[in-house]
């Protein structure tokens, strides 16, 4: 695969830098060229929705050609356009990513969704408590938080809960922390390795997406992913499920097992990670929900009772 430097022929509009560049990073190999083109494009010029549209018609500003060109020969040598632009929305919200932290993933919005729902439906008034405990605000620990988007938006979407996030690298800490920031949300960010920053703590809700990619397929990952993602972000083991079983692990850490655990998981890990929760026996009822491209993707575990 040719690595060459991008090199913006004579073009007139926007609209003809953008087809030349998606052909060229087509030309690369690359997965929805035209995509990675519109947003570099949105990000050299500064625009984007509908103010991006109205501007195709226009010239291209010579005075932004050597970063444009640099910009699309760092996608066509195969680094994602998030990791470029330094930004990926999530459920509504821009959230700066770097490399040290996995870039934010569609089906991940559906496992914050579920956490929402089943949140109102346990505790209505966002108060945790009661069987002889004084009501307190409700608390949600994200377990490997990376960018933030997990537990950004539970604290933006849940204003009444109190959120807090563990990872155990301090560069995905310190996104996550200008996230919250940038959101104005207030999110407990503690850096060790899953669940043990949050011994002692009163736990409802545990909610992870944690690396579950098995050690041995990383190797086949598209290139994107294995070349630039953090490895520690993506490594689950040799079989993917390690995380889940420690985590598992390390439930006596909290006073009590949550009421309410949602997990992202990988293809064909649902059945496995469902049987983990089983077997602790501290949920009355477990659920898969599946991704928009019908995959078992999230298993949470329910205590009714």
């Amino acid at each position: 695969m040719k690595h060459d430097s991008y090199v913006m022929p004579d073009v007139q509009s926007i609209r003809e830098a953008f087809a030349e560049a998606s052909s060229f990073l087509a030309g690369h190999g690359l997965t929805e060229p035209q995509r990675s083109s519109q947003l570099l494009l949105e990000h050299v010029l500064g625009l984007s929705g509908a103010a991006y549209y109205m501007a195709l018609a226009d010239p291209f500003p010579l005075a932004r050609k050597a970063d444009w060109e640099a910009l699309v020969t760092r996608r066509a040598a195969g680094e994602p356009v998030q990791y470029i632009t330094r930004e990926q929305e999530f459920y509504g919200r821009a959230f700066e990513v770097t490399p040290d932290v996995l870039i934010p993933r569609p089906e991940t919005e559906l496992l914050v969704e579920a956490i929402l729902k089943y949140g109102a439906e346990l505790w209505p008034d966002g108060l945790a408590g009661g069987r002889g405990e004084a009501a307190h605000p409700l608390t949600a620990v994200d377990i490997g938080a990376g960018s933030g988007a997990i537990s950004v938006t539970l604290a933006a979407e849940a204003p009444a809960w109190r959120v807090c996030a563990g990872d155990i690298s301090p560069g995905a800490l310190a996104v996550a922390r200008r996230n919250a920031q940038r959101h104005g949300t207030a999110v407990d960010l503690r850096l060790g390795d899953l669940l043990e920053p949050f011994a002692g703590v009163e736990t409802d809700i545990l909610v992870s997406n944690p690396p579950y990619i098995p050690g041995g397929d990383i190797a086949g990952l598209q290139r994107e992913v294995r070349d630039h993602e953090p490895r520690t972000a993506l490594d689950g083991g040799g079989d993917g499920l390690d995380p889940y079983r420690r985590m598992m692990e390390q439930l006596p850490l909290l006073p009590a097992p949550p009421r309410l655990v949602g997990f992202e998981l990988g293809q064909g890990q649902a059945g496995q990670v469902a049987g983990l929760l089983r077997a602790a026996g501290h949920w009355d009822e477990i659920i898969t929900i599946d991704d928009l491209a019908g995959i078992p993707r999230h298993v949470l575990g329910i205590a009714r009772r």
